[in-house]
C-alpha cells in the first residue's frame, strides 16, 4: 500500500492505493478529515462493437453506514440513486470524458463509494480527484490527471473546500475541475456576484488544483500500472477524400438554411446521396467508416463557416440572441405560468404555491431536513420532433433542473415574509439549444406571475466556443448543433447585478483564462438583453396572487400555549380545521401557519387561535357563553377552555331571586373580569359590563347633543 498526502490551506488530503479492491483496474481511497471515498476505475478488454461514442459510466453510491446511520423505509437497504447522487455522477463524468483519447471505445466504469463520512467535509468534490487518481494508476489509457475543488467565499475571502458548516455562510459555492494547465469544468451558484469575482475564484481554485494534480503524478510513480496500448482507428483517407469531393459544397449550402428541421432534412438528404454514391454495394467496412467521416466533415463546415465568415448556421452574428417572445398568465388555473420562446426553444413553466405540508422531506448521507423550493425539468421526445419511450427523468433532466433551480434560489423571498412552498415545473415544448436557460427565464416569469415577491428577475444564456489553434469565436445563445459540434458549453444565469449560477463544460483539453473572461463578459451582454425582453412582458411581481392559490396567515403563540391549540390527542386543532376548512401547521417554536384559499376562513381560524391563547385581562369586557347555571350564579366561557363565575349578585344591578330569571344556559352575554385569584379562578360581572355599556351610550348621546 502506498499513500501520498498534501496540505492545502491547513486541510490535509491524502490518497492511498494498493490495499483495497485490487482486482479493479485502479482503486484509491481519498480522504479529507474523516470523510473517505473508495474510487475504482475498470475497463473492458475490448472495444464495444458498433459503438460510435465513448461508453463511460460513472456511479456514485452513498451508503448510510458511512455516517453511522441505518436507511429508512421498509427494506432498510439503499435503493435507486437519489437526485443528489445522480448530480454527483454528472460532476465526475463531465470533466473526465474529454480527457480520454479520441476513438477509445472500451466500456469504462468509475465507481465511487463513500466509506466514512464525518458530516463535515463533503464527499462529492474529493470524489472527482479520486476518480482521476484511480484512472491514473490503472492500465486505462488516461494520461492527463485532473482534480476537483470547491471554492466558497465568506466575508470577501475565498475558502478552499469549505465544510458543511461553512457552506451556508458562503455567498459563492463553486465546484470546479482542472488539469495542471487549465480549467475543464465549473458548476457554481452565487448570490449575484460579478464576473470579476468569478474569475478570481477560478484563479484561486486552479492554484490549489495544481497541487492535487501533482499528488496523483507522485502516486502513479509509486505504483501505477503499465497503460494498455491504444492506437486510434486509422482514418480511411481515400474514402474521406471522395466524401469531401461529393458532399463538401452541398453541405456548405445546406448549413445556410435557417430552419432547424429544413436544415436537418437537407443534411440527411446529402448524407444518403453520398452514401449511395460511395458505397453502392453496401460494403460493411465502408459503412463502418462513413458515419464518422461524414460527422467530421459536417463539423468542419460549421466551424469554418463561423471562424472565417463570422456567420452561424441560422444566419446570426456571433453575439446575436435569437428573437424572444413571452406570454404570462397563459394557464387559468395554475398559480402562475409563462411561456418563454427563444428561437426554436420553448419552455412552458408553471409555479405552484403550497404550504409547509408540501415541503419535500430529505434524508441523505449529508443532509436531513426539508426543501421548500423545487424546480423540475421535463424534456419529452416531441420537443425535438422525435419519438421515445416516456420514463422518469434521466440524468440530463435532473442536472438541467438543478442548474435552473440554483439560478433562482438567490432571489427567493425570505421564508418569514413569504411562508410558501414553491414548486416550479418546466415543460420543454421545443428544443434547439439551451432549454435549461429558457427554464430559468420562464421560472422567473412564472413566479412573478404567481405574485412571488422575488428580489429581481433572473435570465440565463448559453455560450459556445469554436477554437482552431489561435482562431477563436465565442457564440452567444448557441443552437443544439453548435453545442454538439463546438468546443464549449458555457451557461450563465443571473440578475442585472450579477451571476447566480454558472456551468461550464469543455470538449477540448483546456481553455485559456482570457477566453473564459471574454465569454463571461459577452454572456453578461446577452443576459442584460434577455432581461430587457422579459421586462417588456412583466416587469414586477403581480400585486395579488391567484385566487386559486392558498392564503397563508402566520402567527406566533407562546410556547406554553401550544398544547392548548393542539388539545388532548389533537382534539382542538381538528375542531378548528373542521369548522373553518383550513389547514394548520404548528412548530415547536410556536409559529402557526394557517392556509386556505378562502381569506375569511383563514381569518376565522386565526381569531379562534387568538382566543385560545389569550391571557385573561382584569378589567376587560368579553362576550362569553353561559355554560352552566347554579344556585349561586353562572359559569361563563369567555375564552376557549377558560370559564369564570358570575356570582348571582353580579348578574344585574337589582336583587333577583333566581339566576335563570335573567339568563339561560347557551346565552351569549357581555361580562367584565373583576378578579383572577392566585389559583387562576376568574371572577366575572355582568352588572359591571352593563354599567359600562350604559355609561358609554350616555356619553355618546351627550357628545351628540353638544
Amino acid at each position: 500500500m502506498e499513500k501520498v498526502a498534501v496540505e492545502i490551506d491547513g486541510k490535509t488530503i491524502s490518497i492511498e492505493a494498493g490495499d483495497l479492491a485490487r482486482q479493479a483496474g485502479g482503486a484509491v481511497v481519498i480522504r479529507l478529515g474523516d470523510t473517505m471515498v473508495l474510487v475504482t476505475a475498470t475497463m473492458a478488454k475490448k472495444a464495444r462493437d458498433g459503438a460510435d461514442f465513448f461508453p463511460l459510466t460513472v456511479d456514485y453510491r452513498e451508503k448510510t453506514y458511512a455516517a453511522g446511520k441505518i436507511p429508512g423505509g421498509f427494506f432498510k437497504r439503499e435503493a435507486r440513486p437519489s437526485d443528489l447522487e445522480t448530480l454527483i455522477c454528472r460532476l465526475i463524468d463531465r470533466p473526465h470524458r474529454p480527457m480520454f483519447p479520441k476513438g477509445f471505445l472500451n466500456d469504462t466504469q468509475i465507481v465511487c463509494m463513500p466509506l466514512s463520512h464525518d458530516l463535515l467535509n463533503p464527499a462529492d468534490v474529493i470524489a472527482i480527484t479520486g476518480a482521476s487518481a484511480a484512472l491514473m494508476i490503472s492500465d486505462i489509457p488516461f494520461t492527463t490527471p485532473l482534480a476537483g475543488a470547491r471554492i466558497g467565499r465568506i466575508d470577501g475571502a475565498f475558502v478552499f473546500n469549505p465544510t458543511h458548516e461553512e457552506i451556508p455562510l458562503c455567498d459563492l459555492n463553486m465546484i470546479m475541475a482542472g488539469t495542471a494547465d487549465s480549467i475543464v469544468m465549473v458548476e457554481a451558484g452565487s448570490t449575484g456576484l460579478s464576473e470579476q469575482v468569478m474569475m478570481d475564484a477560478l484563479e484561486f481554485g486552479h492554484e490549489r488544483i495544481k497541487k492535487l494534480v501533482e499528488l496523483q503524478i507522485e502516486l502513479r510513480g509509486l505504483l501505477g500500472k503499465e497503460k494498455a496500448a491504444f492506437e486510434p482507428p486509422a482514418v480511411n483517407e481515400d474514402l474521406a477524400g471522395k466524401l469531401r469531393s461529393q458532399a463538401l459544397a452541398p453541405l456548405e449550402a445546406a448549413m445556410e438554411i435557417v430552419g432547424k428541421h429544413e436544415r436537418t432534412d437537407k443534411i440527411s438528404e446529402i448524407k444518403e446521396a453520398a452514401k449511395a454514391a460511395l458505397n453502392p454495394d453496401g460494403d460493411d467496412a465502408i459503412a463502418a467508416d462513413f458515419g464518422g467521416l461524414f460527422h467530421d466533415l459536417e463539423k468542419e463546415v460549421v466551424r469554418q463557416m463561423i471562424l472565417t465568415k463570422k456567420v452561424r448556421v441560422d444566419g446570426r452574428g456571433l453575439s446575436q440572441v435569437r428573437p424572444i417572445s413571452i406570454m404570462t398568465g397563459y394557464l387559468p388555473r395554475t398559480h402562475g405560468s409563462s411561456i418563454f420562446t427563444r428561437g426554436e426553444t420553448q419552455a412552458l413553466v408553471t409555479t405552484t404555491l403550497g404550504t409547509s405540508a408540501d415541503e419535500q422531506r430529505m434524508d441523505t448521507l449529508e443532509f436531513q431536513g426539508k426543501r421548500s423550493f423545487m424546480l423540475h425539468y421535463n424534456f419529452p421526445a416531441f420537443c425535438t420532433g422525435e419519438t421515445r419511450f416516456m420514463a422518469g427523468p434521466g440524468r440530463r433532466e435532473i442536472g438541467h433542473g438543478m442548474l435552473a433551480e440554483r439560478a433562482l434560489i438567490p432571489v427567493l423571498p425570505d421564508k418569514d415574509t413569504f411562508p410558501y412552498t414553491i414548486r416550479i415545473v418546466s415543460e420543454i415544448l421545443e428544443s434547439n439549444g439551451s432549454s435549461s436557460m429558457a427554464s430559468v427565464c420562464g421560472g422567473s416569469l412564472s413566479m412573478m406571475d404567481a405574485g412571488v415577491p422575488i428580489s429581481a428577475p433572473v435570465a440565463g444564456i448559453a455560450m459556445g466556443l469554436i477554437q482552431e489553434n489561435d482562431d477563436i469565436a465565442i457564440l452567444s445563445d448557441i443552437l443544439g448543433s453548435e453545442d454538439h459540434l463546438g468546443d464549449m458549453d458555457f451557461k450563465v444565469a443571473g440578475t442585472a447585478e450579477g451571476i447566480t449560477a454558472l456551468q461550464m463544460d469543455i470538449k477540448v483539453k483546456g481553455l485559456a483564462k482570457s477566453t473564459m473572461a471574454k465569454a463571461l463578459e459577452q454572456a453578461k451582454e446577452g443576459r442584460i438583453h434577455i432581461l430587457g425582453e422579459m421586462k417588456k412582458a412583466l416587469d414586477t411581481p403581480r400585486d395579488e396572487m391567484s385566487k386559486y392559490a392558498p392564503r397563508i396567515v402566520t402567527m406566533i403563540v407562546p410556547k406554553d400555549k401550544i398544547r392548548d391549540v393542539i388539545g388532548p390527542g389533537g382534539k382542538v386543532i381538528r375542531e378548528i380545521i373542521e369548522k373553518t376548512g383550513v389547514s394548520i401547521d404548528i412548530n415547536d417554536d410556536g409559529v402557526v401557519s394557517i392556509a386556505s384559499s378562502d381569506e375569511a376562513a383563514a381569518k376565522a381560524a386565526q381569531d379562534y387561535i387568538d382566543r385560545l391563547t389569550q391571557e385573561v385581562e382584569v378589567g376587560r369586557i368579553y362576550l362569553g357563553k353561559v355554560k352552566k347555571i347554579v344556585d349561586f350564579g353562572a359559569f361563563v366561557e369567555i375564552l376557549p377552555g377558560t370559564d369564570g363565575l358570575v356570582h348571582i349578585s353580579q348578574i344585574c344591578d337589582r336583587r333577583i331571586r333566581s339566576v335563570s330569571d335573567e339568563i339561560q344556559e347557551g346565552d351569549e352575554i357581555n361580562v367584565k373580569v373583576i378578579d383572577v385569584d392566585s389559583h387562576g379562578k376568574v371572577k366575572l360581572s355582568r352588572k359591571e359590563a352593563l354599567k359600562e355599556k350604559a355609561d358609554a351610550e350616555a356619553k355618546a348621546e351627550a357628545d351628540a347633543a353638544s
